[in-house]
């Protein structure tokens, strides 16, 4: 009996590592990213304090979903949570007026 080849040296399961890698950084990135603009348009404080205070916090959060993405079951699941994250923060800063065009007439 030929010897099986060691499950991590196949190229699906590389292909799921390096997926994972690209979702924990990329949407980190945006999830993390949304939560600031929202908490800095939403934080009850001054200005200046507001934006700092979510931007602390964003680095957090952005460990927080690299730690998921990498705990997630599958893939796929792990994807959908970080969209489906992304896609909620979106709709808030939307509905708070962070969309909205700087001097528009």
């Amino acid at each position: 009996m030929a010897p099986q080849k060691d499950a991590r040296r196949r190229p699906a399961y590389r292909l799921a590592v390096v997926g994972r890698i690209v979702l924990a950084v990329a949407g980190g990135y945006a999830v993390a990213a949304l939560l600031t603009a929202l908490l800095a348009l939403t934080l009850p404080l001054v200005r200046s304090e507001a934006v700092a205070t979510a931007t602390l916090l964003s680095f957090a959060v952005m460990v927080a979903v690299v730690i998921y993405v990498f705990a997630a079951p599958t893939l796929g699941r792990a994807a959908l949570t970080v969209a489906g994250l992304a896609a909620v923060l979106g709709g808030g800063l939307w509905l708070a007026g962070g969309f909205a065009a700087v001097g528009a007439a």
